[in-house]
């Protein structure tokens, strides 16, 4: 009998190592070689997971004469509308050293689309109230919009400005509005920045 008690003991013994190797050791020794949660945060895998495109955007050329078409990286969005959203908020965004032809301010209310392809942007009361006059300027302001949709959204053939959710015949007297626009890159050089 003491040999199978023995035998008994030694199996009891060798499955309490065993379990204890499989159930808190290899854990632990796993969890010891693993890096710390940050440290994997930080890794180039999850820095690039925000996704970026290259958007041409408007800007107002050095001399004051033409509106300047600027690639710029901004956000990926998976929908036309959401791409869109950001599309106009970039080109809303100062680009220091470049001239915004959007009046300082200026925010974006909502954006829609028409089956036709019409985009709809609707800007806050400012695009009116602090722009600065003049024709030339009006049609930087106005084709800044229209051209960062329509040139780089295919699916966006004509935008229609509102304010603060109306249409308006004009921003500044010069431009009808009445209507959606179709691209129109008459104004527009091509400078490297």
């Amino acid at each position: 009998m003491p040999r199978r008690s023995v035998v008994i003991a030694a199996i009891v013994v060798f499955a309490a190592a065993a379990a204890w190797i499989l159930f808190i050791g290899l854990p632990l020794w796993y969890s010891a070689r693993r890096p710390p949660a940050a440290a994997v945060a930080d890794t180039p895998a999850t820095a690039t997971a925000v996704r970026k495109i290259t958007a041409t955007l408007y800007f107002i050329s050095n001399d004051g004469m033409a509106l300047v078409g600027v690639q710029r990286e901004i956000p990926f969005a998976p929908t036309v509308v959401e791409q869109a959203r950001a599309i106009i908020e970039a080109q809303l965004t100062a680009a220091p050293p470049l001239v915004s032809a959007i009046p300082a301010a200026t925010t974006l209310r909502d954006v829609f689309f028409t089956e036709r392809g019409d985009a709809f942007v609707d800007l806050s009361g400012e695009v009116v109230t602090r722009h600065p006059g003049g024709s030339l300027d009006e049609v930087f302001t106005v084709y800044a919009l229209v051209n960062a949709l329509t040139v780089n959204l295919p699916a966006v053939t004509r935008v229609q400005i509102l304010v603060d959710g109306k249409e308006l015949d004009t921003l500044a007297g010069h431009v009808d509005l009445r209507h959606p626009l179709a691209k129109s890159l008459e104004w527009v050089v091509h400078e490297s920045h």
